[in-house]
């Protein structure tokens, strides 16, 4: 928690509910300011562009995007954007250690973003407002398809860590914004203890969407689940944040909470967008960015790592940058039954760190190992780490249906997708611990994040 988050901890809870509405509401007023409404009429009417008109427009705004950087940005000076794919990739590290080279502008003049830190250093870039304004254009519009508008009674999960031990005592599990009708849920204290809190204020409030973090809202409906219970008045969608969305979770998630998901993929730097459509498929945003992926050589792949270069990063240019994220493309001979012609993609693997190493199997990844507690019984949550090439330790949080037979079970089924190789140690706790974010982490690859 932050110096900030710890005196306003100590304020009287009222208090910190109307700081929140007036903070909330200042944050609206810069966001949807200036070319706001311009861009969302822009992106409105770039659905219904052809491919000439929107290949047209991909063209005007890379060009725009790298003469602004060429001219502002000391890093890209010297690059020849005419011999893209030839361009440096930008690593975490450059931006960590070399903001001052590769902003535009001084941090007064713009928008600070501050990314969770979630692989192992946090980091800050400064957006133009007018970018910010794009963006927040971009993510309107996106949620508007869906029926989401300002003022609609909305759960939010995120990462702030603004509820402690004396409120959750009192029932108290969030803050309310009530200007805008959001409730801000801590993520920090999802579990069984406190799972009545969370269950009374949801079907109290009775929230039409749910934003925030996949795993926050799936660990609620899956010891809801367990306990027999569904929302009473069903949420009409659940939009999902930061994390990579599962299967499972949308399949628990609409069973307890009576709605669709529907995703969408950026970052707090900027990355481009891309965006679930009303047919249920992933669109590649082409107005936002560019998305290369390569493989494992850094070789242009249908499969692998991104490398992403973002048109809303004029304050902190994202060209070639090296996100940490995998996706799998779809061919190119299949298109959407929406009728749109944007880019699409077949999964989201998210970070790509998210995989443990096997000396028999190699890469063993989020999607198998997620699976791995189908068919047993007593298992609330666990986490799998990996700080070697010979062993993981696998952290469970269990109740009682979790028997030493049930144990036996999961084991075999992690060695059947490890390997006989790879050394399996179980560990039961009380709680795993999430991130400074307020996220959750399946798996930990130790080995990974000393590489990023």
């Amino acid at each position: 928690m932050s110096i900030k988050e710890k005196l306003f901890s100590k304020t009287p809870y009222f208090i910190q509910n109307s700081a929140i509405a007036l903070f909330n509401n200042y944050q609206y007023k810069m966001r949807h300011g200036g070319v706001y409404n311009a861009f969302r009429d822009y992106y409105a009417r770039a659905e219904l562009m052809n491919e000439f008109e929107l290949h047209r427009e991909i063209d005007a705004k890379k060009n725009e995007f790298f003469n602004y950087v060429e001219a502002k940005s000391p890093w890209y000076k010297n690059y020849n954007f005419n011999e893209f794919q030839s361009l440096p990739i930008l690593e975490k590290s450059d931006v960590i250690n070399k903001l001052a080279l590769i902003q535009t502008i001084d941090e007064k003049d713009g928008v600070i973003s501050l990314t969770g830190g979630t692989t192992g250093a946090s980091m800050k870039v400064v957006y133009t407002k007018s970018d910010m304004q794009e963006r927040f254009a971009i993510l309107d519009h996106f949620r508007a398809k869906h029926g989401y508008e300002l003022g609609k009674k909305t759960a939010w999960f995120s990462g702030k860590n603004l509820i402690s031990e004396k409120h959750l005592k009192k029932n108290i599990c969030s803050h309310y914004d009530f200007l805008n009708k959001i409730k801000f849920y801590s993520t920090f204290h999802i579990n069984q203890k406190n799972f009545d809190t969370y269950w009374k204020s949801l079907n109290k409030f009775q929230p039409e969407f749910i934003v925030g973090f996949p795993s926050s809202v799936y660990e609620i409906c899956k010891i809801a689940d367990k306990k027999g219970l569904k929302l009473k008045r069903k949420v009409k969608v659940f939009f999902p944040t930061a994390e990579t969305v599962l299967p499972e979770h949308r399949k628990l998630i609409a069973k307890v909470m009576g709605c669709k998901t529907v995703d969408q993929y950026a970052s707090s730097e900027g990355a481009p967008f891309i965006l679930e459509c009303a047919a249920g498929s992933l669109h590649i945003h082409p107005l936002t960015g560019i998305f290369e992926v390569v493989d494992e050589n850094l070789k242009p792949s249908l499969e692998g790592e991104m490398l992403v270069t973002s048109f809303t990063t004029h304050g902190t240019p994202l060209i070639r940058y090296r996100i940490g994220d995998g996706i799998k493309l779809a061919p190119s001979n299949i298109k959407c039954d929406c009728g749109s012609s944007f880019p699409l993609v077949e999964r989201i693997d998210g970070r790509t760190t998210d995989y443990v190493l096997s000396p028999t199997h190699g890469k063993v990844n989020l999607g198998n190992i997620s699976n791995s507690t189908k068919n047993i019984e007593g298992i609330v949550k666990f986490q799998v780490i990996q700080s070697s090439l010979d062993k993981v330790k696998v952290l469970i949080v269990s109740n009682d249906s979790f028997t030493q037979a049930q144990s036996q079970k999961f084991k075999a089924a992690l060695e059947e997708r490890f390997g006989p190789k790879l050394l399996i140690e179980v560990e039961l706790v009380e709680e795993i611990t999430k991130e400074k974010s307020g996220k959750f982490r399946l798996v930990k690859n130790l080995l990974g994040s000393k590489n990023v």
